[in-house]
Protein backbone atom coordinates (compact mmCIF):
# COMPACT_ATOMS: atom_id res chain seq x y z
CA UNK A 1 0.00 0.00 0.00
CA UNK A 2 3.23 2.34 0.82
CA UNK A 3 4.23 1.91 -2.53
CA UNK A 4 0.98 2.95 -4.44
CA UNK A 5 0.74 5.95 -2.36
CA UNK A 6 4.61 6.61 -3.22
CA UNK A 7 3.48 6.21 -6.92
CA UNK A 8 0.11 8.18 -6.13
CA UNK A 9 2.04 11.45 -4.66
CA UNK A 10 4.69 11.12 -7.20
CA UNK A 11 2.30 11.21 -9.97
CA UNK A 12 0.58 14.13 -8.17
CA UNK A 13 3.66 16.15 -7.97
CA UNK A 14 4.93 15.61 -11.63
CA UNK A 15 1.06 17.02 -12.31
CA UNK A 16 1.48 20.01 -9.87
CA UNK A 17 5.09 20.65 -11.58
CA UNK A 18 3.82 20.97 -14.99
CA UNK A 19 1.29 22.97 -14.33
CA UNK A 20 3.35 24.95 -12.30
CA UNK A 21 5.63 25.70 -15.02
CA UNK A 22 2.64 25.99 -17.87
CA UNK A 23 0.74 28.71 -14.87
CA UNK A 24 4.17 30.55 -14.34
CA UNK A 25 5.05 30.78 -18.08
CA UNK A 26 1.56 31.96 -19.27
CA UNK A 27 1.77 34.32 -16.73
CA UNK A 28 5.46 35.54 -17.43
CA UNK A 29 4.39 35.69 -21.35
CA UNK A 30 1.40 37.58 -21.09
CA UNK A 31 2.93 40.24 -18.90
CA UNK A 32 5.76 40.66 -20.89
CA UNK A 33 4.29 40.48 -23.84
CA UNK A 34 1.39 42.60 -22.50
CA UNK A 35 3.54 45.57 -22.05
CA UNK A 36 4.77 47.89 -24.18
CA UNK A 37 8.30 48.11 -23.18
CA UNK A 38 8.40 44.47 -22.93
CA UNK A 39 11.67 42.11 -24.29
CA UNK A 40 12.91 39.21 -25.19
CA UNK A 41 15.08 39.38 -22.02
CA UNK A 42 12.66 39.45 -19.80
CA UNK A 43 10.50 36.73 -21.56
CA UNK A 44 13.39 34.43 -21.07
CA UNK A 45 13.93 35.06 -17.45
CA UNK A 46 10.68 34.25 -16.49
CA UNK A 47 10.49 31.00 -17.91
CA UNK A 48 13.70 30.24 -16.64
CA UNK A 49 12.26 31.19 -13.70
CA UNK A 50 9.33 29.26 -14.31
CA UNK A 51 11.21 26.33 -14.83
CA UNK A 52 13.39 26.44 -11.80
CA UNK A 53 10.35 27.03 -9.71
CA UNK A 54 8.54 23.43 -11.56
CA UNK A 55 11.45 21.45 -11.51
CA UNK A 56 11.70 20.34 -7.90
CA UNK A 57 8.10 19.75 -7.96
CA UNK A 58 8.57 17.47 -11.23
CA UNK A 59 12.32 15.34 -10.19
CA UNK A 60 10.36 15.04 -6.96
CA UNK A 61 7.51 13.43 -8.61
CA UNK A 62 9.83 11.52 -10.80
CA UNK A 63 11.82 9.93 -7.73
CA UNK A 64 8.51 8.78 -5.86
CA UNK A 65 7.08 7.08 -8.85
CA UNK A 66 10.21 5.08 -10.02
CA UNK A 67 10.60 3.91 -6.45
CA UNK A 68 7.38 3.28 -5.88
CA UNK A 69 7.04 0.41 -8.88
CA UNK A 70 10.67 -0.91 -6.98
CA UNK A 71 8.71 -0.89 -4.07
CA UNK A 72 6.11 -3.07 -5.54
CA UNK A 73 8.39 -5.09 -7.71
CA UNK A 74 10.18 -5.97 -4.07
CA UNK A 75 6.66 -6.09 -2.69
CA UNK A 76 6.15 -8.97 -5.03
CA UNK A 77 8.69 -11.04 -4.70
CA UNK A 78 8.39 -11.20 -1.24
CA UNK A 79 4.76 -12.76 -1.61
CA UNK A 80 5.66 -15.03 -4.74
CA UNK A 81 8.53 -16.55 -1.79
CA UNK A 82 6.00 -16.22 1.22
CA UNK A 83 3.39 -17.96 -1.12
CA UNK A 84 6.24 -21.26 -1.87
CA UNK A 85 6.85 -21.50 1.99
CA UNK A 86 3.39 -22.01 2.18
CA UNK A 87 2.99 -24.34 -0.02
CA UNK A 88 5.67 -26.37 0.76
CA UNK A 89 5.00 -26.19 4.73
CA UNK A 90 1.72 -27.39 4.04
CA UNK A 91 2.05 -29.88 1.75
CA UNK A 92 5.62 -31.19 2.47
CA UNK A 93 6.40 -31.76 -1.10
CA UNK A 94 5.11 -29.54 -3.93
CA UNK A 95 6.28 -30.15 -7.66
CA UNK A 96 8.45 -27.15 -9.06
CA UNK A 97 5.51 -27.05 -11.92
CA UNK A 98 2.78 -26.58 -9.55
CA UNK A 99 4.57 -23.75 -7.95
CA UNK A 100 5.10 -22.27 -11.58
CA UNK A 101 1.69 -22.53 -12.46
CA UNK A 102 0.14 -21.73 -9.46
CA UNK A 103 2.65 -18.77 -8.78
CA UNK A 104 1.92 -17.87 -12.53
CA UNK A 105 5.79 -17.30 -13.04
CA UNK A 106 8.52 -19.02 -14.65
CA UNK A 107 10.98 -22.29 -13.80
CA UNK A 108 13.85 -19.44 -13.13
CA UNK A 109 12.09 -17.29 -10.77
CA UNK A 110 10.83 -20.19 -8.79
CA UNK A 111 14.18 -21.77 -8.67
CA UNK A 112 15.51 -17.53 -8.35
CA UNK A 113 13.30 -17.62 -5.11
CA UNK A 114 14.46 -20.54 -3.73
CA UNK A 115 17.72 -20.11 -3.51
CA UNK A 116 16.76 -16.93 -2.02
CA UNK A 117 15.04 -18.14 1.04
CA UNK A 118 17.72 -20.69 1.44
CA UNK A 119 19.96 -17.44 1.54
CA UNK A 120 18.09 -15.75 4.03
CA UNK A 121 17.92 -18.93 6.63
CA UNK A 122 13.88 -19.83 5.99
CA UNK A 123 13.94 -23.05 4.02
CA UNK A 124 15.33 -25.83 4.74
CA UNK A 125 14.57 -29.64 2.63
CA UNK A 126 15.69 -30.43 -0.47
CA UNK A 127 14.69 -30.10 -4.43
CA UNK A 128 15.28 -32.84 -6.40
CA UNK A 129 16.14 -30.86 -10.08
CA UNK A 130 15.56 -34.64 -12.02
CA UNK A 131 12.17 -34.90 -11.09
CA UNK A 132 11.09 -31.49 -10.50
CA UNK A 133 10.02 -32.01 -6.69
CA UNK A 134 10.94 -29.52 -3.66
CA UNK A 135 10.74 -31.19 -0.44
CA UNK A 136 10.14 -29.47 3.13
CA UNK A 137 12.71 -31.67 5.66
CA UNK A 138 12.97 -30.32 8.98
CA UNK A 139 16.77 -29.82 9.68
CA UNK A 140 17.24 -32.32 12.15
CA UNK A 141 16.40 -34.87 9.85
CA UNK A 142 19.29 -34.01 7.15
CA UNK A 143 22.45 -34.96 9.55
CA UNK A 144 24.50 -37.30 8.27
CA UNK A 145 26.26 -37.26 5.42
CA UNK A 146 23.73 -39.12 2.72
CA UNK A 147 20.91 -38.03 0.92
CA UNK A 148 17.55 -37.74 1.90
CA UNK A 149 16.45 -38.69 -1.65
CA UNK A 150 18.25 -41.22 -3.06
CA UNK A 151 20.65 -42.39 0.03
CA UNK A 152 23.65 -41.29 -2.19
CA UNK A 153 26.87 -39.37 -0.21
CA UNK A 154 26.45 -36.18 -0.18
CA UNK A 155 29.04 -33.14 -1.33
CA UNK A 156 29.08 -29.40 -0.21
CA UNK A 157 28.13 -26.94 -3.09
CA UNK A 158 27.96 -23.85 -1.50
CA UNK A 159 26.61 -22.18 1.90
CA UNK A 160 23.96 -24.07 2.93
CA UNK A 161 23.53 -26.11 0.01
CA UNK A 162 24.45 -29.81 -0.41
CA UNK A 163 24.09 -31.45 -3.93
CA UNK A 164 23.76 -35.47 -3.70
CA UNK A 165 26.40 -36.37 -6.48
CA UNK A 166 24.22 -39.51 -7.54
CA UNK A 167 20.49 -37.93 -8.15
CA UNK A 168 21.60 -34.38 -8.40
CA UNK A 169 19.16 -33.49 -5.48
CA UNK A 170 20.00 -30.03 -3.68
CA UNK A 171 19.92 -29.86 0.03
CA UNK A 172 19.30 -27.11 1.83
CA UNK A 173 20.74 -26.80 5.27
Amino acid sequence: MISKSGRLVGIILIIVGVLTCLVLSAVVSTAVLGSESGTTGGLVLGLAIAAIVAIPFFGAGVYLTIRGRAEEEEMEDASRQRKILDMVSTRGQVNISDLVFELKSSADEVRDDIYKLVGLGLFTGYVNWKDGVLYSVEASNLTGNRCPNCGGEQVFAGKGVITCQYCGSDIFL
